[in-house]
């Protein structure tokens, strides 16, 4: 019999799960939030700061991008004669790959991606654009260390960023199939080297099957949910739902009915245990990529809030703006910010508020936000309920 939860004990469980309410998702830092989310999403776009920087500080606060990108890629160079320096003076402590989408995750994880490099060596993907020659140069060529696609011979072909070149084509086929991978960064670039190099040899050594793989991905997925459908189990990592139902069985997740969800959950054991933490839950700005709004319909389910990436949508058919932040207040969803910075002033050009209880709530979330990004005004340009502009004009006063 499916142990029954309630709509509010599921939504509790999920913001403990990301680390948004109580202490132990401070603990350890930056790298020990990765650990603890299993997987951070990656994106060109910077508004305020790049995805993966804004995820750690929604849950920690205002930390700096030098401990972000050592926890993710090793300590950067000191000096600018030293960036063509590799920085990774240490075993990787995390890589880049195929999860969700193109995601910082832990360096244990690797083996756990195994069945996807599989496919991606079945399938060839790129391969036929990236033949055997290219394929020889680019694996000679990093034998001698790790390089950028512009130190291997050039990233594009001199037309719109997405123009790959060949070179950079196969560097990201070798990528996925996991004879190449990407464990550091410099500035935004990533470096290439060979997994034999730069995984660890018990984890490169392991060769679990399919469905090991599935077992251990759907497990991990429902660690970092809370409590979860098939359907979010799926969408974590990209799974079918036919290779999540098959390996439900071994997974030792707890079956859970949710009050109001009509539909089948699961629960991990450690999850339940520990049930939700009582703390201060946070009040911040969410990245549009950060996990705990990955997938629209579960953020619909849970928080009865509509969330949408507008940042590729034509700006005449835009509601809410270019890079909408959901904000985060009582361990609820109630309101939306389209931020932009002009010199030493952070911009708000659209706000949506649920309501003028979380005034106060979405004045902190501005102020916190600007003086992390090194501005010391806030300019609010359209606000919805635009009768809240008194109380929140006084407020951010």
């Amino acid at each position: 019999m499916a142990l029954a939860l309630s709509a509010d004990e599921a939504r509790r469980l999920g913001l403990a799960a990301q680390g948004l309410v109580g202490a132990p998702g401070r603990r350890g830092g930056v790298g020990g939030l990765l650990e603890r989310l299993g997987a951070v999403q990656l994106d060109t776009i910077s508004v305020l700061a790049r995805s993966h920087e804004l995820v750690p500080y929604a849950r920690l606060g205002p930390v700096g991008r030098r401990s972000v990108d050592s926890a993710y890629w090793g300590q950067p160079p000191v000096r600018r004669d030293m960036v063509e320096a590799s920085y990774r003076g240490q075993p990787a402590k995390a890589f880049e790959y195929w999860s969700h989408a193109a995601c910082v995750l832990p360096i244990e994880t690797w083996p756990w991606f195994e069945a996807r490099r599989r496919r991606w060596r079945e399938r060839g993907g790129r391969r036929a654009r990236s033949g055997d020659d290219a394929r020889a140069a680019v694996m000679t060529a990093l034998a001698d260390g790790p390089k950028t696609a512009t130190e291997l011979g050039g990233a594009n072909r001199g037309g719109p960023w997405w123009d790959w070149s060949e070179v950079k084509i196969t560097a990201e086929q070798l990528l996925s199939e996991g004879d190449v991978v990407c464990v550091e960064r410099r500035g935004w670039k990533r470096v290439y080297d060979l997994a034999e190099r730069a995984i660890p040899a018990e984890l490169l050594a392991r060769q679990p099957s399919d469905h090991e793989c599935a077992v251990a991905l759907v497990s991990a997925a429902a660690k970092r949910l809370g409590v979860a459908t098939r359907a979010d189990l799926a969408d974590h990592h990209r799974l079918l739902l036919a290779t999540v139902d098959a390996a439900l069985s071994d997974s030792g997740l707890v079956p859970v009915e949710v009050e109001g969800w009509g539909q089948p959950a699961w629960a991990a054991p450690s999850v339940l245990a520990a049930g939700a933490p009582r703390g201060r839950h946070r009040t911040t700005l969410l990245s549009p990529f950060d996990s705990l709004v990955w997938d629209r319909a579960r953020t619909e389910r849970v928080f009865g809030f509509t969330h949408r990436l507008e940042a590729y949508t034509p700006r005449a058919k835009r509601i809410h703006g270019y890079f909408t932040m959901p904000l985060l207040a009582g361990g609820r969803l109630v309101g939306r910010v389209d931020p932009a910075r002009e010199g030493r002033t952070l911009v708000a050009r659209q706000i949506s508020l649920a309501g003028p209880r979380w005034v106060p709530a979405l004045a902190d979330a501005l102020k916190e936000a600007a003086a992390w990004v090194g501005c010391d005004q806030v300019r609010v340009e359209r606000l919805t309920p635009e009768d809240l502009r008194p109380a929140l004009d006084a407020a951010l006063a």
